[in-house]
């Protein structure tokens, strides 16, 4: 410490004058590193970008590299990273740990087999995974169970040939998920059943190899799922059960049997590899399928007390090997000829005969055919009303109602426009005086054409009369309606216009064009 002050010789024997200023050096490079501080540190230096990729601000490009390992210092403010098209045939563990921004990775067209046990470990914010075109042959239940935020996974194009029942179950997110174009004989369709409950909206299972397709548990699936639910170009099993429930999803608009209505193809024979039909767009063949409960909907079919009706179902099947059974609506199975006191008969071509109809037969009656002692097919299902006649006197026709109602609505309207009644009856019956002015004085003035009493027996009566015709009303002031004489009126000062011009602001209602003589 004695050889580090000023005026003492250093360690190394340097000379009293040049030691002072060698130390004060060291005591301003003390100095500016306590104003800062702290000492800079290696690990807060930006890292650069792999000479192999493309990086901007938060994008990071290494496809088409032929690349055979992850690159190592990637930039940590990625969100995307796409490492398509190259040579990888492995991911090691943790190696997203730089990428604490990840939300998009993009791995696809590779030749990776499978996946460590973390190998998605440190990646809670991906969101979308494109695996697709690897060689991955199966769905472990580890491949993907820490990526909690997961919304979008692509695995299809490549040699998948199971999945495992718990491969999706942490993946609460999950919205869609494509897996077609494997090698999928079967799929654990109860492991995605409660991800419907959440925000699962496609499953693509479509080019697979799936042989049978278990319609109890398709059926027991949310319908937002139903609808997602990609199954075309599979080499299914043909059977009735899964035509009727792809017609169903037809008449109810699923998107993943609209949009593909004739790549829906099944198997008729097992023996022969390539007996594929398209049997949604040639349904024919399946016209005979019985329909379950759910798909039939009972025709409704009312009648009147006391009237006879014929229920039919319509069928092709072989009258000779089949015979028919109706159950009524108390649940009484009625055969040929039919029940214990004839009401209800049923006949050899499967139709139900009742000769008269009472209320107590209300209900709906089930058609079956019988093939075999145990094998039942569903026919139809009629809805049959029994109602009583109305009486008579609401027999009257509404539509004879309703033209007198417009006939009579028309006539009052009629009398309303042409037909109007005077308001002062004594003013109309002879013409009233014009002062002092009374209600409708002015008004009888106008249609009047005899002199007013007032003007005295001698008074010549003018030859020359003059005619008015009264204009629309010009405005209207202080609530009251003013009528506007023709501005040409040539006695427009004579005293008789105007009184009448004086008293037409009691005049409520205004008659175009009514002549005014003088």
């Amino acid at each position: 410490a004695a050889g580090l002050l000023p005026g003492t010789m250093s360690p190394r024997g340097l000379s009293d004058p040049l030691w002072p200023r060698v130390a004060k050096l060291l005591l301003l490079l003390l100095l500016q590193l306590c104003a800062h501080g702290r000492a800079p540190r290696a690990s807060s230096l930006p890292r650069s970008c792999p000479a192999v990729c493309i990086c901007t601000s938060d994008l990071l490009s290494c496809s088409r590299q032929t690349l055979q390992r992850v690159p190592r210092a990637l930039p940590p403010t990625a969100t995307t990273l796409d490492l398509s098209h190259n040579a990888l045939t492995q991911l090691h563990d943790r190696w997203l740990a730089a990428l604490p921004h990840l939300e998009a990775l993009h791995i696809s067209h590779n030749q990776i087999k499978d996946l460590s046990p973390q190998a998605f470990h440190n990646a809670s914010y991906l969101r979308h995974l494109d695996m697709s075109s690897n060689h991955l042959h199966a769905v472990e239940t580890h491949y993907f169970d820490a990526l909690v935020s997961l919304e979008e996974l692509l695995l299809y194009n490549n040699r998948i040939t199971r999945v495992d029942e718990n491969a999706f179950t942490k993946l609460s997110g999950l919205r869609k998920v494509y897996l077609s174009w494997n090698n999928l004989t079967t799929f654990p369709f109860r492991s995605v059943q409660g991800l419907g409950n959440y925000s699962l909206r496609t499953l693509d299972l479509s080019s697979n190899s799936l042989s049978s397709i278990p319609v109890e548990e398709l059926a027991a699936l949310p319908e937002n799922i139903r609808n997602g639910l990609y199954l075309h170009n599979n080499p299914v099993r043909c059977s009735c059960p899964l035509y009727l429930m792809l017609q169903r999803w037809k008449q109810r608009g699923f998107s993943s049997v609209k949009d593909f209505f004739e790549e829906h193809t099944c198997k008729v024979s097992d023996n022969v590899p390539r007996s594929l039909i398209k049997f949604l767009k040639y349904s024919h063949m399946f016209e005979n399928c019985s329909a379950g409960p759910e798909d039939v909907q009972p025709v409704p079919f009312p009648v009147m007390v006391g009237q006879t009706l014929l229920l039919t179902c319509n069928t092709s099947l072989p009258a000779a090997a089949t015979t028919y059974m109706w159950i009524s609506p108390h649940h009484e199975p009625i055969k040929h000829p039919g029940n214990s006191n004839r009401s209800l008969e049923v006949y050899r071509n499967g139709s139900l005969k009742i000769e008269e109809a009472k209320p107590w037969h209300s209900g709906v009656y089930v058609g079956l055919a019988i093939n075999s002692p145990h094998n039942f097919s569903r026919l139809c299902e009629v809805n049959v009303t029994v109602y009583y006649p109305k009486p008579d006197g609401e027999t009257f026709s509404t539509g004879l109602t309703t033209l007198l109602g417009c006939i009579v609505s028309l006539l009052l309207v009629l009398i309303y426009l042409y037909l109007t009644p005077c308001r002062c009856l004594s003013c109309c019956k002879k013409p009233a005086p014009l002062s002092p002015p009374q209600e409708c004085s002015a008004q009888s003035s106008i249609l009047s054409t005899t002199p007013p009493a007032t003007d005295g027996p001698n008074r010549k009566v003018s030859a020359n009369k003059h005619v008015v015709f009264l204009e629309p009303v010009r405005e209207t002031q202080n609530g009251k309606i003013r009528l506007a004489l023709g501005e040409e009126f040539p006695d427009a000062k004579h005293p008789k216009v105007l009184q009448l011009k004086s008293d037409s602001e009691s005049i409520s209602s205004v008659f175009s064009d009514t002549p005014i003589v003088s």
